[in-house]
This record gives C-alpha cells, structure tokens and sequence, in this order.
C-alpha cells in the first residue's frame, strides 16, 4: 500500500566480496575505481534575496514586477491561457459535482526540459531525459565539483536513525527550489549555490512515518498576474505532518491567497489525527491549475487506517476542487461534518504524472491498508488496488484504470512515476501518445494514454496454489509482452554467503521456506520467499527515456523478502500493536522492514526480512548481483545491455566496508537522468558513488564519493552557457547510507 523501504545498506550490499569464487561467473564486473574520499565542501554563503525578475518566466506569463504584466484579479486560477474562474467556482460543497468551470479551463502552456528542469521528472513528459550534450563520453572525466549547498537540517536525539531524504529540486531561471528531510524550503543560486531564501515550516518529529523524507517540490505560475503581484510564481510542497504549503518563489514567503496563510491541512476529513500515520512525500502533480495529492499512510498496522482518497486543489487559492474517494465515489467534495473518507482504502504515496493537453493525471496507486491479507477488502478495493488511475482533472472521475496485480497480498503497489511517450507503430507508420510504467515486480508496460489500453500483449502467470486464503486469490496475474525486469526464479544454489555457515543457513532457509516463484502466497506455518522484493523491481527512482534515440533507461533492485504471517494470537502475544494505540515502551511494529507488523482487524500480522539476510553476517542470501541498471530498446523492448549497478566499497559482513571497487551490483534507492551527450547519471547504489555511465555500452566512465548516500534523483540543467550536473547526499537510514544535508553540483572547468 504505502511506501516502505528496505534496510539493506551496509551489510546487505555485499562487499563481502571477499569470497568472490563463490560468485558465478559474470556477477562482478571491473567499474572505474572512485576518486578518493574527500572532505565535505563548506556550506555556501547565502545571498541577499533576489528580485523576482531573474526568474524566467514561460511564454506568455507574466512575472513578479514585470510592468508589462496584465491586470488579472487576484482571485484567478488555472495557468497561462486558461478561462477566468472565480473563487466560488473552485469551491465545492460536500458531496456536490465539482463547479463546471473547471472543464472550461484550456490546456497551459509547459515549461520544457532543457536549460531548467521545472518538473520532478524533468520535464512534463517525466522522462528525466535532457537535449543538453555539453558534457560528453569524452570529457565526463574532467567533471569537477563546483558548489555545495547545505540545508542545514539533520537529525537530532529525537529523529535520528529516521532521515531518508531522496530530494530532486527544480530548476527554473536561474534559481534552484530544494526541499530538506523536513521539508525546509530554500531557494539557491543555480550557478553558485549561494542561499537565497530559506522558509521553515516547523514540522514535529513525531510527524515522521518511516522516514522524513521530502522528494521535492511544485512550481505553479498564475497566469496574468498584476505587476508585483505576491506569489505570482510559487512553490508548492506536501509536508509530512500533511499540510500542503505555499511560498513564494521568489522570496519565500507564505503565500496569503492560498489556504489560510500559506497552508492546507490535509487532515481534514481523513479523521482522528495520529502524527505518523499520514503523510506527504511527494510534491503534487498540476493539471490545469488543480494540484493533485494523494498521501503516504504506513503499512501494516491496521484495516481501519486513514483513507487513500486522492484530492485536487486549486493551485491559487488553496480551496478543494474535488475529492476521489474510491469507497464512497458519489462523494466528491469534503465529507459531512463528523464522517470521514473511506478508511483502508488504497493509497497514493508516489509521484503522479500529468498530461496537460487531456487534462489527465495519472495515478500509480498502492494496495489497502494491510499489504499481506486481503480477506477483509471491498470489491471496490480489489477493483481499484495496484492500478494505474487516469483521473480527469476537470471533474476528479476516473477515466480509465489498469491493474497490474489482482489481489495483492505483496505489498507490490505501484511507486514509480509514469512516463508519457509516443510509441512507435510496430509496422513505422507512425506513433501513439502513451503512458510508460514500470512496476516493482518488474514488468514494464505500455498503454494508450487516452484510453489506458495496452498497445503491447499482456499475458497471463498461472498463479501458484496455497497460502492462507485458500481459493480467495486471483488465479492468474497480469504480465507485461513487452518487457520485464525480472530474473529467473530462484533456486537453491542461488543461495549465498560470505562464509560456509550462513550459506548453509540460506539453503535450509530456502528449502523450508513456502516458494513456489514470483506470486507465491503468504504462509503462517513458515516462511515464504517474495521475489521480486517489495522494494523491487523498479521503485520510486522509476525510469528514464532517451526520446531522440529510444532508449529506455531502467535500474532495478534484485533481491527477495523472506516473510511469514503471524496469526493474531502470536501477535498478541508479542503484543504488536497499530500505531494508533502505541504506548511508550510499546515492541514491535515500528521498523519500516515490515517485522512485527500487527496488521490489527486482520487474522494476521506480519514479519518481513527484506533483503532477506542471514543472521550472522547481515549478508544477503541471494547472490550478487543484488541490483542492476539495463538499457532497453524503446520500440521493441529488447535489451541493449545489462549490468551490475554499485560496488562493494562500502559494504561488507557485520556491517564492515570493504572498500572493493568491484562493481558487484548492490540494492539501489534513486533513479537516472540520461543526456543528449550520451550519458547517463546515477547515484541510488550504497557505496556513495554518483557515476556517468555511457548509454550506448553501459561502461562507467567517471565516478566521485559523496559526502553521504545518494538516494535520490539527480538533475542536469545550463546556467550561463554552462551544463550542470546535481544531486542530493542526504543518506537513506533505510539503505543504512551516511546521513547528510549536501547538494552538490558539478560541472566542466570553466575555460
């Protein structure tokens, strides 16, 4: 349902390489050892506040203290070129249709990728691809570090061992919009790194799910606005403790229009607030003016968890335009005073796409609110769990919907971001505008973005009998024709470790474990083995596409869960308890691998090994490589290459690094952006590397040590004639990578 990673890390990645023999042959491949550790770079000064004008604006919209900007009141919605709307037409009283104005709002013009990166996923489109080519194959290896920002925000006694960053900012004009762990915005100088604003919304500890994790923000410009108009241009973030926020963008303060004094509370309607429960990761995604939001809520701890409803509102004025809860559809506004939205129900926690020109957005939803038993859910949920969602932003109905597992008991929801492409005809005659998504069980698929339907085969998995709901699982699931990132099943000479004893301690496992390939159901009388894990597959980082040559770029995690349901008597015994009724002192349930999980309403709660290590060691007992990063064939779904993604330089037994620069393939958390240049660059791996690879061969050609893991995506962007290259080290607890408050940008010596 909700996102949860895995603590693989340091002991999970293997450099326990020291065994290499009992690898096969092919695992470990040489990378181009890493530069030397260096010290990390002194945290930039901040710069005086900068007028709003060295924003750039788009085509046709006007800037804060652009005197040729038309007077507009300040009530208006939607982007540039949309139909005026007033305030009482975005308002919506509970359980009413949406205003119909909202249908009358005429497609925006998109800022595009190219010297800005304006959108979470680059441009519009999320295909984190950039026409930039400044930085080539051939003088990759002369990049050098030119600024490093520091967001100040780490972990104190209260959050530490709780900070997963996984930030990408914007890039828009000649400023860069960041946000921290706990969501601080700032605004930088995209050229020096120089600090030029910095808003701090002060939110709890107590507020943190699994992590504090903020992985970025929105950029919203209102259209016609008057000269020095506040909040002309604003940034827009979801925070943990679920506010929706506005700023300035160019000065970073609260924007007075939206909400009350810059904020939402997203709380309303979801019901009583527990801090933990509820909570926003990813920035919205706005589609004619409507921000569109659904929320993370943490797995596993009860059936009546807070709602998965998915709510738009306007980017002005903060006012709901509509609501879509999939229990209660006639409700489409706010519930009834006293009632909330349907509890339980599938969640969105990640990275929504959307396609301006239909209106659409377009919704990679989770599974209901307990991942591993199903017994319990409505029809609505198994219809709806898994899915992708295209939701017209003009009404808040859904439009189409495609499921990519029926009946989940796997926690395989969807948390990568879609990524809209024109497909070719398989006969050259043309393309068809599509949606590309990528699952953790490692399917791609390809369908019309209009009607959902897939433009490549699906085909059907026979699904393997048992678990303990007998007759209640699906019979088949669905399977992509056109390309998949999953490996064979295992076996048990798939088994490994970095000494005879925990190998044999893999082997027993594996054989008195439940497994009978990928869709395996879960058991109480033992273990059963999910593989792909549900990290895995393709995750948050998601997927990048070389749009001019049609190359997808997709890096993956490799690695199986070894799970067992615990029925509720053992869990009552252990006394694992839902968050909602936690007292201090209270065992179990709290750790984001998933052990002791009470899953309260439910006959089970549930243990989770991810990353399925030994004991002993921490060691992994699937062998290397544990993750990879291929490139695939956009008109065909063939793979161009394949290849092992992270060395073994920080990771090795009881947590120990081994500073092997072998390429042996190490879980990953984080996705790529590919060039123009032909290259691609990635951190994501747990040896606090960011590396360029070549897109055509998958050699890595340069790599430098970050002050602290990078899990996260990175970004390219021009400045002044000048390509640069940024990413986040802001670590991942999860991952068990360095904590850190760096972004780091590079570039090629100035001539």
């Amino acid at each position: 349902m909700t996102r949860r990673f895995d603590r693989f890390g340091a002991a999970t990645t293997l450099a326990a390489t020291l065994s290499l023999a009992a690898a096969p042959h092919g695992a470990f491949a040489q990378e181009t050892p890493a530069p030397s550790e260096q010290a990390p770079a002194a945290q930039a000064t901040p710069a005086p506040t900068p007028d709003a004008t060295t924003i750039q604006p788009a085509p046709g919209v006007a800037q804060p203290g652009d005197a040729t900007a038309p007077s507009a009141p300040a009530t208006q919605q939607g982007q540039a070129g949309a139909t005026e709307a007033t305030d009482e037409a975005a308002q919506t009283a509970p359980g009413d249709e949406p205003s119909s104005t909202l249908a009358d709002r005429a497609p925006a013009e998109q800022r595009q990728i190219g010297s800005d990166w304006p959108f979470w996923g680059g441009g519009p489109n999320a295909t984190r691809f950039s026409r930039l080519d400044q930085i080539t194959p051939a003088n990759v290896d002369q990049l050098e570090t030119v600024w490093t920002y520091r967001t100040g925000d780490m972990p104190t006694e209260e959050t530490k061992d709780k900070y997963s960053p996984e930030g990408t900012p914007l890039k828009i004009g000649d400023a860069l919009y960041i946000c921290s762990a706990m969501n601080v915005l700032s605004s930088v100088d995209a050229r020096t790194g120089e600090e030029r604003w910095r808003y701090d919304p002060k939110v709890s500890p107590d507020a943190i799910p699994y992590g504090a994790t903020c992985r970025g923000v929105a950029y919203y410009e209102m259209p016609n606005a008057t000269d020095g108009q506040a909040c002309a241009a604003r940034i827009i973030e979801g925070t943990l403790d679920a506010r929706l926020i506005a700023v300035d963008a160019a000065t970073g303060e609260p924007c007075a229009d939206f909400g009350e004094n810059g904020a939402v509370d997203m709380w309303q309607g979801i019901g009583e607030k527990v801090p933990g429960w509820y909570a926003v990761t990813a920035p919205p995604t706005i589609v004619r003016g409507i921000a569109v939001t659904g929320a993370q809520v943490k797995d596993g701890q009860a059936e009546d968890a807070p709602s998965g409803v998915i709510r738009g509102y306007d980017a002005v004025t903060g006012e709901l335009a509509w609501a879509w809860d999939l229990g209660n559809p006639e409700l489409t506004g706010a519930p009834p005073e006293g009632e909330t939205y349907t509890r339980g129900t599938p969640n969105m926690w990640t990275q929504a796409t959307g396609d301006e020109e239909l209106g659409y957005v377009y919704l990679p939803m989770g599974n209901s609110s307990v991942d591993y038993y199903g017994g319990n859910r409505s029809d609505a949920e198994n219809e709806w769990a898994t899915s992708l969602v295209a939701i017209d932003v003009t009404t808040g109905k859904p439009v189409w919907h495609f499921q990519t597992v029926r009946y989940d008991v796997w926690d395989y929801d969807l948390g990568s971001q879609a990524t809209l492409i024109d497909f070719p005809a398989e006969d050259g005659g043309g393309t068809t505008p599509a949606i590309l998504l990528p699952s953790k069980q490692g399917d791609i698929y390809i369908l019309d973005r209009e009607t959902g339907e897939p433009l490549v085969p699906i085909e059907e998995i026979t699904a393997p009998k048992g678990g303990v709901e007998g007759d209640a699982y699906a019979d088949t699931q669905p399977a992509s024709g056109y390309h998949t990132l999953r490996k064979d099943d295992l076996t048990e000479a798939d088994m490994w470790g970095i000494t005879p004893l925990d190998q044999l301690f893999c082997r027993i496992a594996f054989r008195q474990a439940a497994y009978d390939g990928i869709y395996t159901h879960p058991t109480a009388d033992r273990h059963w083995i999910e593989y792909p894990g549900y990290n895995g597959g393709s995750d948050w980082g998601s997927v990048a596409v070389d749009t001019e040559n049609g190359v997808i770029v997709a890096n993956y995690n490799d690695v199986p869960n070894h799970n067992r349901l615990i029925p509720r008597e053992e869990a009552d015994e252990r006394n694992l308890k839902p968050i909602d009724e936690k007292q201090p002192g209270d065992a179990g349930g709290s750790k984001a691998e998933g052990a002791g999980d009470p899953q309260a309403g439910s006959p089970y709660a549930i243990d989770v090994n991810a990353g399925w290590r030994a004991p002993f060691t921490g060691i992994p007992c699937k062998q290397p490589p544990l993750g990879g990063i291929r490139a695939i064939d956009l008109a065909t779904g063939k793979t161009l290459w394949d290849r092992p993604l992270g060395t073994a330089r920080r990771n090795g037994p009881w947590g120990i690094p081994s500073f092997i620069p072998l390429s042996i393939g190490t879980p990953n958390n984080g996705g790529s952006v590919v060039t123009k240049g032909g290259l691609i660059f990635i951190a994501a791996a747990t040896d606090n590397l960011i590396r360029a690879i070549d897109e055509k061969t998958g050699e890595t050609l340069w790599s430098d040590v970050l002050p602290a893991g990078g899990q996260a995506n990175p970004i390219v962007y021009e400045q002044d004639g000048r390509q640069y290259l940024v990413i986040q080290a802001g670590g991942h607890h999860f991952m068990e990578t360095p904590v850190g408050d760096y972004y780091i940008a590079y570039a090629l010596p100035e001539e």
